[in-house]
């Protein structure tokens, strides 16, 4: 007697996972930006018992127990998609932002609306390449931002949290060494990582921070990571769209208010900034507004979690 056809789609998605796994090293974890729902496990089924032992976030809703296990840092695939999360940063080193100007078209006739408008096309597009090329490995995080929602929404555990951190920071320094270098001094900003403080005080930019790192983490999980959203936008899309969130975010938040460069919204961008400029007070808002975000994204996902128990 053969099983009814929504079973039997269940079955044939389990052993594609399976081989895919096995044949193309693509490792399933559920923190994977585009169509991750092709690569999770049931945490149900006892076949998969022993490789959740290993990789705890390759299925949702794990214990604390199973995301703060130590023996992860002992999983050198993490170690080599840590590495890919470096290289991909170090890739993109971001551009100094233009010069202040006025113009008798008012805002929109400025470098100040004109460059993040650009600078917001060009993040969507490279984004978005960057996560189709390095998906398949590390998930594309690409992001301390990412990184933190997804773990504070239980999809990875504290091990690949770590690690990918640990990637991303260096990989922004390398970054910042190479913008210093091509640049040809330390004297450049960064659009997205600046604040006149004169004009804008340290506690509303963080503020803006905080709001606008809210808005990323909500709009990427429901276009990229949500499974509710699987057989809507899927791997095909989802990266186009997460891309999109970023550069339409930055974009928005950059000419809006004078003296304020726009949302970092990845504190390992102006991390590596700093690093080829130089460090300024405010920094820390660009890592505790992505922290505050992140936890309270992930108290919400607890409150109306999207997979089943």
């Amino acid at each position: 007697m053969s099983a009814p056809p929504q079973y039997r789609d269940d079955i044939d998605l389990h052993t594609n996972v399976q081989q895919l796994s096995c044949k193309a090293q693509v490792q399933p974890f559920v923190g994977r930006i585009g169509g991750n729902q092709g690569l999770v496990l049931d945490r149900e089924d006892p076949d998969n018992a022993s490789f959740l032992k290993r990789v705890p976030d390759a299925a949702p809703l794990m214990t604390f127990r199973d995301a703060f296990n130590p023996q992860g840092f002992m999983d050198l695939n993490l170690w080599r998609f840590a590495v890919v999360e470096c290289v991909a940063w170090a890739s993109t080193a971001p551009p100094p932002g233009p010069e202040p100007s006025t113009s008798s078209a008012g805002v929109f006739g400025t470098p100040e609306f004109l460059g993040p408008l650009v600078g917001g096309i060009s993040n969507w597009l490279i984004l978005t390449l960057f996560i189709f090329t390095f998906s398949s490995v590390s998930g594309s995080h690409l992001n301390p931002t990412i990184t933190l929602a997804t773990f504070f929404a239980r999809l990875i555990s504290f091990p690949r949290t770590v690690l990918y951190l640990a990637g991303q920071i260096l990989g922004g320094a390398l970054a910042g060494w190479m913008l210093e270098s091509a640049w040809g001094s330390r004297d450049f900003v960064v659009g997205g990582c600046t604040i006149n403080t004169d004009l804008v005080p340290v506690r509303q930019a963080f503020v803006l921070e905080f709001i606008c790192c809210l808005i990323l983490v909500f709009l990427s999980f429901g276009v990229g990571l949500d499974p509710r959203q699987a057989q809507v936008y899927g791997a095909a899309l989802s990266p186009w769209l997460v891309g999109m969130v970023l550069g339409v975010v930055s974009w928005a938040s950059a000419f809006t208010r004078k003296g304020y460069g726009g949302a970092s919204l990845n504190p390992a961008r102006c991390f590596g900034v700093y690093v080829g400029s130089a460090f300024p007070s405010y920094h820390w808002i660009h890592w505790v507004g992505p922290i505050a975000a992140a936890i309270g994204h992930g108290l919400v996902y607890y409150l109306v979690p999207p997979w089943k128990a």
